[in-house]
């Protein structure tokens, strides 16, 4: 994972994302397979820019707060209060956990969310995760948008490069991903019970873009499979559709999905 200096500076940064008690710097330097000494100048570097610190009580590097801050300043200026409002009332409409991912080339990223359960059991993953498209109800949907051949070979790429333990119900081929697609087409959204996780349902459908229809987003809602059973994602189909094509709308306002 060498690579040059700007990717091993990324590189850290993502690998002390997943990690918030920190990691030391051995380990670091095994992921990006480079001396122990290159892993220390680029954390020195870190540290003295204030994207890392050091945990001073057990010498573990992490994060620092001010990664998360950029994050907050960039979606406060690109039009998430329009986008938000939208998925709180769906969140209070279907009782479940709400997500927007958005499509940036090769990846799909939840970048927003709303929870409707309020008591009782519920489902609820951090934000920012890449979406994996092989078992997700988001990411059936977006593959369904394109040809078998395209929808293959983009979960061919992400595989190596997203780690998910799926459920038992995920496609285990690629042709048993080519039905769910099929019946995704057929159907305008999709849905899944059990394959990205255990215990967890989910339904999705994609947001276009109003003037030239590409796929910009993906909205879904998410639960626990004992309140979400195959009937009632159907029945929450017209629903999700409803909010889609608003979003679609709103879209245009919205530098998240430019």
């Amino acid at each position: 994972m060498a690579g040059s200096q700007i990717e091993r500076v990324f590189n850290v940064l993502e690998n002390l994302t997943g990690e918030p008690r920190g990691l030391p710097m051995q380990v670091l330097a095994e992921q990006l397979g480079i001396p122990k000494s290159a892993t220390h100048r680029l954390l020195a570097e870190l540290i003295r820019l204030g994207y890392v610190r050091q945990n001073p009580d057990n010498l573990r590097y992490q994060l620092s707060t001010r990664l998360v801050a950029m994050g907050f300043r960039y979606l406060s200026c690109s039009g998430a209060d329009i986008v938000q409002p939208v998925l709180d009332r769906l969140a209070q409409e279907t009782g479940e956990l709400v997500r927007l991912g958005v499509i940036e080339g090769e990846r799909q990223t939840w970048i927003a969310k709303s929870q409707g359960a309020r008591s009782g059991l519920r489902y609820d993953p951090d934000m920012g995760r890449e979406a994996p498209l092989s078992c997700t109800a988001s990411g059936h949907a977006w593959l369904a948008c394109l040809s078998d051949a395209e929808a293959l070979s983009l979960v061919e790429r992400q595989v190596s490069a997203v780690v998910h333990e799926p459920g038992p119900n995920a496609p285990r081929s690629s042709i048993e991903l080519l039905e769910r697609l099929r019946l995704a087409r057929e159907h305008g959204y999709a849905w899944v019970q059990e394959s990205s996780a255990v215990g967890t349902s989910a339904i999705a459908a994609v947001v276009r873009h109003p003037l030239n229809g590409r796929v910009v987003g993906v909205l879904s809602v998410a639960g626990p499979s004992a309140r979400l059973t195959e009937p009632r994602l159907h029945q929450l189909a017209p629903l999700l559709l409803q909010f889609s094509e608003e979003l679609s709308v709103a879209s245009q306002a919205s530098e998240l999905f430019n």
